[in-house]
């Protein structure tokens, strides 16, 4: 009894994990992607404020969408070949998680320029969730049937106590090799 529970929450934990990759691997790739044309094009706001800043680059957007599909992509072709017993991404799903990602990331920089909050400066709950906001609202535009069955209120929970704890993870080591400003 009690060896089924911990394996039960160990998948939980496991299916969390595998379900995100994808959009953790686009939000920490888009950073050694950066660089070049700002996704706002330099314009801003009535009050003189930019609308995402030098950070959101279309080079980040584009290459972290793109490593997060393929990472997906590694998924899909890992779990058929070791028909491992996780949740099975589709095409529609890792695209949509690697690019919701880096989308609920542009509209927190958005919004966090509206704040008055400069870039790198901390932000906590949005910083943090906001790969999570935007990967799964747009895997629930494109793939409800999937997140309906796959995601359940635990594994939800398990996602929400990942994320924090990766992302924090990933942003100091990008800061202690230099590819990050700051370690947040």
């Amino acid at each position: 009894m009690i060896e089924e529970m911990i394996f039960e929450v160990l998948m939980t934990v496991v299916s969390a994990f595998w379900i995100m990759v994808p959009a953790y691997v686009a939000n920490a790739g888009a950073v050694p992607f950066g660089g070049g044309i700002s996704v706002d094009f330099g314009k801003c706001s009535k009050n003189g404020r930019r609308y995402l800043g030098n950070g959101k680059t279309w080079r980040g957007l584009a290459g972290g969408i793109a490593v997060g599909v393929l990472f997906g992509l590694l998924q899909i072709s890992l779990a058929e070949t070791f028909d491992w017993d996780l949740p099975r991404h589709t095409l529609i799903t890792v695209a949509a998680l690697a690019a919701g990602a880096l989308l609920g990331d542009l509209v927190k920089s958005f919004f966090k320029r509206r704040a008055g909050k400069d870039r790198g400066e901390k932000w906590p709950i949005a910083d943090m969730y906001d790969l999570v906001a935007g990967s799964l609202a747009l895997l629930a535009v494109f793939a409800w049937s999937w997140v309906f069955e796959y995601i359940s209120v635990w594994i939800f929970i398990a996602i929400l106590i990942w994320t924090p704890l990766l992302h924090r993870g990933a942003n100091i080591i990008g800061y202690l090799i230099g590819i990050k400003q700051v370690p947040w």
